[in-house]
């Protein structure tokens, strides 16, 4: 298996790293997930603090098409700024946060606001990898550890190129066994394929030219969208990650991750009122 920290460049100075949380109230599994705060806090925060303890990352901002997260975010000294409802994709909302920043950014992290448990450490790796000047997009994954995840739709798949680039990222398993000959090259144990880690980032410019490709039919095949990058001719790297985030997709997520910080507990303030819609 292949080695995916690239070396650093010729660079000098640190880069400016801006993380974007891109935190869409509706949701299709879990309903509105990012603001629900068993744990005292709405989970978009969780999230956010996580991330700012990532030593490389400058800023985090949180992207949001739902008033109440903006008033939460007031309320708890969180960046956040308003997008609209209507991104295709949480890639575009962050593009749509970047283009109202105005500011220079050598680097832009889109960080899922449902993953509380990314490692900062992990995020700096990701960071790193962009000393290499050849680098424009990046995204993070860890050894998979069980036929289970191997097989499972629900855990995306990704093999990597000897420079560390991704080749394909998959809910199938990949690569398919069932023809191999060499059997001494290719053992029945042996990790080819990585469990992918949703997190990316990106060049300014890169962010703003994936925005700009239409859907392939990779993508839709696979409802993954970074497929489309790949489809459409641009490399990605993969960096090794320390650790698997546990993403919060379903209630029984969610129930374990307010286990993990200690329990249920009341919130520290009345949570926002959602603002009244008069009547047509």
């Amino acid at each position: 298996m292949s080695s995916a920290n690239p070396e650093p460049g010729s660079r000098q100075g640190p880069l400016r790293a801006l993380a974007v949380l891109p935190a869409r109230l509706a949701s299709t599994r879990l309903e509105r997930k990012v603001l629900l705060d068993e744990t005292g806090l709405p989970l978009f925060a969780h999230t956010a603090r996580q991330v700012s303890r990532c030593d490389a990352i400058e800023r985090v901002l949180v992207a949001t098409d739902s008033e109440q997260v903006l008033e939460w975010g007031t309320r708890l000294d969180i960046e956040v700024v308003m997008t609209d409802a209507d991104h295709p994709s949480g890639t575009d909302r962050v593009q749509e946060a970047v283009e109202q920043l105005g500011s220079a950014f050598d680097v832009i992290l889109n960080v899922q606001a449902d993953e509380p448990d990314v490692e900062p450490e992990d995020l700096r790796r990701l960071v790193r990898a962009f000393e290499c000047e050849t680098v424009q997009a990046a995204t993070l994954a860890t050894p998979l550890l069980s036929a289970d995840d191997l097989a499972s739709p629900n855990v995306v798949k990704v093999t990597r190129d000897a420079q560390g680039r991704a080749l394909y990222f998959s809910r199938a398993p990949i690569p398919c066994r069932s023809h191999a000959r060499d059997t001494d090259q290719v053992s029945a144990g042996a990790p080819l394929a990585l469990r992918h880690v949703g997190v990316y980032a990106y060049r300014p410019d890169a962010l703003a030219r994936f925005c700009s490709l239409e859907k392939g039919a990779l993508e839709v095949a696979e409802n993954l969208e970074q497929l489309r990058w790949l489809e459409a001719g641009h490399p990605m790297t993969v960096v090794d990650a320390e650790h698997t985030p546990r993403g919060i997709d379903t209630r029984e997520d969610y129930d374990a991750f307010v286990q993990r910080q200690g329990g249920a507990c009341p919130p520290p303030t009345d949570p926002p009122i959602a603002p009244k819609t008069e009547s047509p």
